[in-house]
């Protein structure tokens, strides 16, 4: 796998250069920016990397929902939404805006929006919930960020707060071989599967503390994984038949 870039965790850039987003992320829906890089980005997803998905039915057609999943590339997020209808809003690290102009201006219409790392991020999360309110999908990364060790890591409390505090329903999302995606430069190209998991729902804790938040992120992240070890171990054809048969997954001991 090529070598991933040291991350730079804190933005010491003043937050203010990122309330354009926040605004346009709370008032206005993706506009045709979003239809334009799906129409790019899916014929990709779908013959290069052979993306299948599980169980996207799991993801209800409208109303507010998270999208909660692993997180091996920064193409992960693509490759959750080709089979979707909807239009997924992503939350994504503030060093990535106010870099290009260009860039920015997809971000900002394409339905992408900053949160900073390194910091106590409020707007970020208001941006989610007004999303929300307003009957979006909103997908977080219950890892907080890129694994760096080619393994699933460890949940992160945003993906706990936000589920907390909305209590909207929290589709759990397996991405499967996205690790790979890095040795494309050496014409070696992964297998991809997206499995999603059946919904789960939390009480309202209006003001969760950090404890609860990274116990329902736990949580969550516990299907996730347990839908990416069945991938792993057996492989995409007999979760695929596993499924259709209607058969309860395999325990390990």
């Amino acid at each position: 796998m090529s070598e991933i870039k040291p991350q730079r965790y804190k933005d010491e850039r003043p937050p203010e250069i990122l309330d354009e987003f926040h605004d346009h992320s709370r008032r206005r829906d993706p506009n045709f920016v979003y239809e334009v890089v799906r129409l790019f980005t899916t014929p990709i997803s779908l013959s290069i990397y052979r993306t299948r998905q599980i169980e996207v039915d799991n993801v209800p057609a409208s109303g507010p929902v998270i999208l909660a999943a692993n997180h091996f590339s920064n193409y992960d997020h693509f490759l959750a939404g080709v089979w979707l209808r909807r239009k997924i809003r992503f939350m994504a690290k503030s060093q990535m805006f106010r870099q290009n102009r260009i860039l920015d201006l997809i971000y900002k219409y394409g339905g992408v929006f900053p949160i900073r790392r390194g910091h106590a991020d409020t707007e970020a999360f208001e941006t989610v919930y007004a999303i929300l309110r307003n009957g979006g999908c909103v997908m977080i990364y219950c890892e907080g960020g890129r694994s760096r060790t080619g393994t699933l890591g460890e949940a992160k409390p945003g993906v706990g707060k936000a589920a907390l505090e909305s209590g909207v329903p929290v589709v759990p999302v397996a991405i499967h071989g996205s690790k790979g995606i890095r040795s494309w430069k050496k014409l070696r190209f992964p297998k991809i599967t997206i499995r999603y998991g059946e919904p789960v729902s939390f009480p309202v804790v209006a003001e969760s503390t950090r404890e609860q938040q990274l116990e329902c992120a736990q949580e969550i992240f516990s299907h996730v994984r347990e839908m990416y070890d069945e991938l792993e171990r057996d492989g995409r054809d007999a979760v695929i038949k596993r499924v259709r048969e209607g058969a309860a997954r395999p325990s390990y001991s």
